[in-house]
Order: structure tokens, then sequence, then C-alpha cells
């Protein structure tokens, strides 16, 4: 007989388990239809709780593990709710010593908007003992914490330490990468830096991830890779992520995401051919090599560059559109050098009147690409430079005020 009961626990401690599998891994193309399976789901999981005869819920901690999976089982909608919150409050007061039911709890608090007493509940959870799944809340919780704040960048940072050390109780935990990686791309964007090694480890740090099986199923796993793609310019790259970000859901505006890429480059190609090698550039090419260098930089045309940084070298060159787009940064302008070549450059954290068409620009240590590649049947070819920090760039020979820097928090379109 007892054996029965014991089943009748595991079968609605399964339930809930496998409601919160459908919460993270279904994305149909309406998302109506997950909200009416969830609650389809919840409904067939609150049945099989209650089938728990009464008897069986007499001691404090068959009550704690009653309203546990009560609370738990109601809170798998994405809105608060109330009375999840109050059976997850009975169970913790039943028995503190319930981790899950802590952790479940304060992801409840956090939908109400009360951040910090959300943290105290991960806190608590945490202090049961170490946990993967505890850490990665607790380092989404902090990065929602750091937006508005007055020292962001080190409420960013402890997300980060919170999400390495996930990693380190389960290095192939593809949940726990993703969770380092979003970390990473949030600091590139609050800490004013434009870091762009930030990215460089969050790029990695989704390519773990995207190593473990049950991540395949994750949206904005692909959504965010892609986000990163597109701010390193790998524009191959990122288009592909957000067309199998748009795939797997719908909903995402991974497919806006294309679009707005798609008519940048086109942009960027229509006013290249448009002004190769005219009689503009070459009058405003003739005035560059007149341009005074200071001696520690040695000047370079853009043809002269190598592929990535090029260290104490300056190409001084002229700007001759502002390429007008739909996303806030980088800024795109189109520029000429003293040999006539036209180029691409991008500028991140400034602001946007930090550089106008027809200014002198010397831009110091440039970083080099060449972008190559092929788009649904379409070529896309052209040189470019990126420009990091203030530092990078000196206008009308002039170093830029302070005042340009953007230091926004620009919040990615990444889901935290």
């Amino acid at each position: 007989m007892e054996k029965v009961e014991e089943d009748k626990w595991a079968i609605a401690t399964k339930a809930a388990d496998d409601l919160y599998h459908v919460k993270e891994t279904f994305f149909p193309a309406n998302p109506d239809d997950k909200v009416s399976k969830l609650q389809n789901e919840s409904d067939l999981a609150l049945r099989l709780l209650d089938s728990v005869p009464p008897e069986q819920r007499k001691s404090p901690i068959q009550r704690a593990t009653y309203e546990y999976l009560k609370g738990k089982i109601l809170d798998v909608v994405p809105e608060y709710r109330k009375d999840a919150e109050d059976h997850l409050s009975k169970a913790v007061k039943l028995n503190p010593s319930l981790a899950d039911a802590w952790l479940c709890l304060g992801s409840c608090i956090w939908k109400k908007g009360d951040l910090p007493a959300a943290k105290n509940c991960f806190n608590r959870a945490l202090s049961k003992g170490p946990n993967k799944k505890i850490l990665c809340q607790l380092s989404m919780l902090e990065r929602s914490m750091a937006q508005g704040s007055e020292n962001q960048a080190e409420i960013v940072e402890e997300s980060i330490q919170h999400a390495k050390e996930a990693i380190t109780l389960d290095v192939k935990d593809g949940n726990s990468w993703y969770n380092l990686g979003n970390a990473c791309l949030t600091s590139f964007f609050v800490t004013g830096s434009w870091d762009h090694s930030k990215l460089l480890q969050s790029l990695k740090a989704y390519q773990n991830a995207e190593k473990d099986e049950r991540m395949k199923s994750n949206p904005d796993l692909y959504f965010n890779c892609a986000t990163v793609n597109k701010y390193l310019e790998n524009y191959e790259r990122a288009l592909s992520g957000f067309e199998a970000a748009a795939l797997k859901d719908p909903s995402l505006n991974a497919t806006e995401e294309v679009q707005m890429m798609v008519n940048l480059l086109d942009k960027i190609e229509n006013l290249l051919k448009g002004h190769a090698k005219t009689k503009r550039v070459a009058s405003l090419a003739s005035s560059l090599a007149a341009v005074k260098l200071s001696s520690s930089h040695k000047r370079a045309t853009v043809d002269l560059l190598s592929e990535g940084l090029n260290k104490t070298v300056a190409v001084v060159g002229k700007v001759l559109f502002f390429v007008k787009h739909e996303n806030v940064t980088p800024l795109y302008f189109l520029v000429c050098d003293s040999n006539q070549t036209c180029f691409v450059l991008s500028v991140y954290g400034m602001r946007n009147d930090a550089i106008k068409e027809g200014d002198l620009l010397t831009l110091l240590e440039p970083y080099y690409r060449l972008v190559d590649f092929s788009w649904k049947g379409k070529c896309h070819q052209f040189k470019s430079i990126r420009v990091d920090f203030l530092e990078q760039v000196l206008v009308n020979g002039k170093t830029l005020p302070p005042q340009l820097l953007l230091r926004s928090s620009i919040y990615a379109q990444h889901k935290p």
C-alpha cells in the first residue's frame, strides 16, 4: 500500500517537472497554443497532486512538499500569481531546508517586481548547498537589478561571477554556459566601455552552450548568439543565427533582425557603388595627403592594413556619408582614404553627433576586416574598420571630448 502512495508523490513530482519541460522547450508558431498547453498540463498536474491522499499530507515535511509542488505548478505561467506565492511561502515555513521551494518562491516574487526579496530567496536556496540552477537564477536576477542602478557595472560583474560558479559545478551544462554568455553580453552594453573582448567571451560561452543537446530547443540561445555576431560584424553568422531562432520561436522578432541587417547591407552596397572613384572622392582624397600625423603612428591606407588590429598605424579619411539604419548602435559611415579607396567605418559607444559628413578622421590602431560573403544568392563585399573607443579617433585633428561618449544602458534585444 505504501508503495502506491509513494508512487502518487513521484507521479505528481514528475508531472510538475514535465510541465516545466514544456515551458522551456515548446515554442509553437502561435504563442496562445503554448498558453493553452501549459494550462492543460498544469490542470492535470494539480489533479495528480490532489490525488495524494490526505493522510499522506499530515506531517510538516509532507505538507511542505504538497504546498511546494502546488505553488510550483501554479507559477508556471509568465505572470505573477498570488496563490502560487502563498503556497510556496507556506512550503518554506513548514520546511525551510527545501532549496527548490526557495528557488520557486524567488522566481514567483521576481515576477511581482520585488527584486531584493527574490534575491533573498535565492540566497536562502543557495545556503542549502551549491546548485547550478540557483546560481543561474541569481545571475539572471542580478542583471535585472543592474538596470537603472548606480553601480551597474559592479552588479553585472557579480552576475558574471555567479554564472562562472555554476559552470564549475557542471562544465558540460549548456544552460550554465548560456547564462554566462548572457552575462558577458549584458556587460558589453551596460559598462559603457563597449569592450570587444566581452563580446568574444560571450560568443565562446554560447558556443559551449550549443554543445549540450538539451540547448538545441532553446531559441533564445540562437537569438542571443546571433546578436553577439551582429555586434562582432560576423554578418553571415548573425543572419543564419537569427533565421534559426525565427524557425524555433516565431514570436521572437528574429525575422525583423534579418530584414534590418539585409537593409543595412544593401544600403552600404548602394552607397559604395555610387561613390567609388567619383570626382567628389578624388578631390576629397587629394586633400588628405597634407594631413600631419604624430610620430607615434605610421600612416597607412586601407589597402595596406592586415586583418584584425593594426597597432601603431593610423588611417586618415574623409567622411562621405552617415549610413542611417534602424539600430541604435553602432554608427556606420562611408569614408574614403587618400588612395580614393572607400570603406565602411563602424563606431561604437559614441553619440551620433560625434562624427559628421565632411569631417576629417584620423583612425588610430584601426581594427580592419574584409567582409566577403553571400546570403540568399547575393554577394556582399566591402572593406570595414571598426572603432570601439573614443581614443581611437581624431575628428578634424582633435581628440573627442568625453561627453560624446555614449554611456548608455542600451540593453540588447537579447533575453536576459
